[in-house]
């Protein structure tokens, strides 16, 4: 298999009804807290922000590496787009936008520091790395706040429209997550997608190929970092209050779950992730041991039953009706 070849679970296609079904379902499903309570609408807004989080995990995942730093990455685009706003006044938007840069500019020096670790040993520094990122911001209590966060942060205000409801942030939230998707969808639908796709497969061919393993994996950790970081920056802006508490190592774990759950060779994964596992601490509020213990019964069931996540589902059911056809 040559590097701008995908693998055969990847490129099944479903037929056209069948397509059309499921992209109605997805409307369906994007449309359908406009109609429910309050609550629902900020459990939506929150599964929103935890796909495009995810999604960066899935891109570095694709790649051959597995990051426990996501959750510091969200903390940086959210801490620098508050705080760039705040003390140097700086225009909403090029305070995001910076938000944005600085997680990237930061997971570029990362990478080129740690890229070259394989395994555990990268998951390790990451984890380390998050650790280090959620303590500095305990101890920076000048400027974060430390464990008392940052507080009454400015909504979004987009075209003088002011995004301080839940249904506004929604249809926001929404349009991000459509234009993460296609983009998302078609980077790995291109050359640069399947040169990535095959150094996680096999990186001494890709090598043998003239593609460089170590660039490709830095670019991904670069991108991930970056969608994070964007989602830290709409954090921010919906919930009005930033901690340190919000970006622990647990919330990466929460990410890694939905990746899995999810399936993190399909381009739906993360959404699919996303959407099912956000929901799910309200079921169980009130009993969090069990919580825990359906969490890891979950991750044991899908990678011993389905590895390839929840989205596999929908390409085994195509690939069968391709076969009847």
């Amino acid at each position: 298999m040559t590097p701008t070849q995908s693998t055969g679970a990847r490129n099944v296609s479903a037929p056209v009804g069948l397509r059309a079904l499921g992209f109605i379902a997805f409307a369906a499903i994007l449309i359908a807290p406009w109609f429910a309570g309050s609550f629902a609408q900020h459990l939506a807004i929150m599964a929103c922000l935890n796909m495009i989080a995810v999604t960066g995990l899935a891109i570095i995942s694709r790649s051959g590496q597995l990051s426990f730093a996501q959750a510091a990455f969200v903390a940086v685009g959210a801490y620098v787009s508050v705080l760039t706003e705040r003390e140097l006044g700086l225009n909403l938007w090029l305070a995001a936008l910076l938000g944005i840069v600085a997680a990237a500019v930061l997971a570029g020096v990362l990478g080129g520091i740690i890229l070259r670790l394989k395994g555990v040993y990268f998951v390790l520094v990451t984890f380390a790395f998050g650790e280090l990122m959620r303590l500095s911001l305990l101890d920076w209590s000048g400027l974060t706040g430390g464990a008392n966060g940052i507080t009454r942060i400015a909504p979004i205000e987009l075209f003088g429209l002011v995004l301080d409801t839940r249904p506004k942030f929604y249809a926001f939230s929404v349009a991000v997550v459509l234009l993460v998707l296609v983009a998302f969808r078609g980077v790995f639908r291109r050359p640069l997608g399947h040169a990535i796709d095959s150094i996680a497969e096999n990186p001494a061919l890709a090598e043998s190929t003239g593609l460089s393993v170590f660039r490709l994996q830095v670019l991904a950790f670069i991108v991930g970092c970056g969608l994070a970081a964007l989602s830290g920056v709409l954090q921010a802006r919906y919930i009005g209050y930033i901690s340190p508490e919000s970006f622990n190592t647990g919330v990466t774990i929460g990410f890694l779950i939905m990746l899995v759950i999810g399936g993190r060779a399909s381009v739906w994964g993360p959404f699919i992730g996303a959407l099912v596992m956000t929901p799910l601490p309200e079921l169980f509020r009130g009993a969090v041991q069990t919580q825990y213990v359906f969490y890891g019964a979950a991750l044991i069931l899908i990678m011993r039953f389905l590895p390839g996540g929840l989205a596999s589902l929908w390409q085994r059911y195509a690939g069968r009706k391709e076969k009847q056809s």
